[in-house]
């Protein structure tokens, strides 16, 4: 198979940066002049935007044709080719995303429709929100969702926000101002309550892969204002004392925040305001078949909450008197807006049509093969020389995904968890995941298998990291010299840690090149 596949390469061209092409004067569409009438009715364009925001030169962008622009995008549309086959990416749960609900997102009545328009002209959207709503509760337990959170950070945001209006109304806003996380909690818990103004204090892990309820007591104070947590964690490690962390927090005037982003392998199983939770977020591009799309693509955080919390939560909420759908937005105890407007409809519809074509028993079979596959993974990966898991000593089964690592390989070979990664993109595979930093477990790698891939597909992957493993052990340059079969070679990382060889910003660049006499 690698023989085959080095006497293969992709295409190659030389393609620039698309502000440096076009020319002067070319355009892809020209713009007919206003009529009079309009004019006369709307007046200068340029009197709508406000002085301080007006340019006061032309921005640098390139004149291209619509042919120029098609052919650029298809040109490197090309040199990605060979990547995403089998893209197994632990802790952010990749699902096929149905073309029938694509195509329902993209209907007029979804794409015309303005987030200002009267209620009344949007009945059927505020439906299916406020029945998306309904089937969250089901999952969870919680009283209350909201969609206004454009993402998993921006969901951990939101509740510090709400923990803090729920600390305020009962006289304790300056008090409480800790918040509690763990090492291997989602990131974006503890870097949203840091930005959100509150102290973080983070738990390590205990031999048996998370932290110590004595460790958590020793943290919690009368300053606690909420513990966020999510379980299982980032390795598969399930806590089952969390009823237990609850319980002490809560006793302590704590509030309790579930990070749902690990959420795939334990659907249908808990529910988290039956642990004692009193808030909790999942994400809809993730869990609820919705695409992903790449950082900061079309994304949102769902983020649900307990009765005693509603009263909090961002405004507008979609409600129901019985009648008709409306946005309230009489809540004079809201934290505010976290998000323009009321929520990326779009994403919730995909996510709304995904669940209710699983239905009940769907949404339990997907859960129930998400952590089979996992442990079929597992017991495959583990028989790979230089492969180990993280916390040998929790001998308990890991859940939706496994962290394991490479140091071993890296010692005996000298080929890194990186190396691999450029490596496995050479067999059509997308390169395997590491792990959030801190790398807490050394040369990491965290696959998630989830539900969407047979397990055929899931043999490949683990063919991959065996025939890489072999190559380590037996040539090693090959792997450590990789990708041999991509449009790119292997980059020149040292270029990465050298602020005179990139530029980070448009700008920057032209004054590189400036700089070193270049024309630009």
């Amino acid at each position: 198979m690698s023989a085959k596949l080095r006497e293969y390469h992709a295409p190659v061209w030389n393609e620039p940066v698309i502000l440096e092409m076009g020319y002067p004067g070319r355009r892809g569409l020209a713009v007919p002049e206003a009529e009079e009438a309009v004019q006369a009715e709307v007046g200068d364009a340029a009197d709508l935007i406000p002085v301080a925001l007006r340019r006061h030169d032309r921005p640098s962008l390139p004149e291209v044709s619509e042919p120029e622009v098609l052919y650029h995008y298809l040109r490197l549309s090309q040199q990605t080719l060979g990547m995403m086959g089998v893209s197994l990416f632990g802790t952010c749960t990749m699902k096929y995303n149905p073309q029938v609900n694509e195509a329902i997102a993209w209907r007029p009545e979804v794409t015309e429709a303005h987030p200002y328009q009267d209620d009344d002209t949007l009945q059927g959207t505020l439906e299916i929100v406020h029945r998306f709503d309904a089937i969250l509760r089901e999952l969870s337990g919680m009283d209350q969702f909201i969609f206004q959170a454009g993402g998993g950070a921006d969901a951990a945001y939101t509740s510090c926000a709400v923990t803090r209006a729920y600390h305020a109304s009962r006289g304790e806003p300056e008090q409480r101002d800790e918040i509690i996380t763990t090492i291997q909690t989602h990131p974006s818990s503890a870097a949203t309550a840091a930005a959100a103004g509150f102290k973080v204090i983070t738990l390590m892990l205990d031999e048996n892969g998370y932290p110590s309820l004595d460790a958590l007591k020793a943290a919690v104070s009368d300053r606690t204002a909420a513990l966020m947590v999510n379980n299982p964690d980032d390795m598969g490690v399930y806590n089952p004392e969390m009823r237990e962390w609850v319980r002490v927090v809560h006793e302590a005037g704590g509030l309790c925040f579930y990070d749902s982003a690990n959420f795939n392998g334990m659907m249908s199983k808990i529910r988290a305001r039956e642990i004692g939770f009193d808030a909790c977020m999942f994400m809809l591009h993730k869990t609820f078949g919705a695409p992903k799309s790449g950082v900061g693509g079309p994304a949102v955080g769902a983020y649900g909450c307990s009765a005693e919390l509603a009263p909090f939560v961002p405004t507008p909420v979609v409600a129901h008197d019985g009648d008709r759908y409306y946005l309230d937005h009489d809540r004079p105890e809201s934290c505010g807006k976290i998000r323009e407007f009321w929520g990326n409809v779009p994403v919730v519809l995909k996510a709304y049509a995904w669940i209710r074509a699983m239905g009940a028993e769907g949404v339990a079979e997907a859960s129930d093969i998400s952590v089979l596959a996992n442990n079929y993974m597992e017991r495959g990966l583990l028989a790979i020389r230089g492969v180990t898991r993280s916390h040998p000593d929790a001998t308990s089964p890991r859940l939706e995904m496994t962290r394991y690592s490479l140091a071993q390989m890296k010692e005996e070979t000298g080929v890194g968890v990186h190396d691999v990664q450029n490596r496995m993109t050479d067999f059509g595979v997308d390169a395997m995941w590491t792990s959030h930093e801190p790398w807490l477990v050394p040369e990491p790698f965290t696959p998630e298998a989830g539900e969407m891939y047979g397990k055929e597909a899931l043999d490949t992957w683990i063919a991959v990291l065996a025939q890489i493993s072999d190559e380590a052990y037996s040539d090693p340059e090959i792997v450590k010299t990789a990708p041999h079969n991509q449009a790119v070679h292997r980059l020149d990382h040292d270029a990465m840690e050298d602020p005179a060889r990139w530029a980070m910003t448009w700008r920057a660049y032209l004054r590189k090149r400036a700089n070193t006499g270049a024309q630009s």
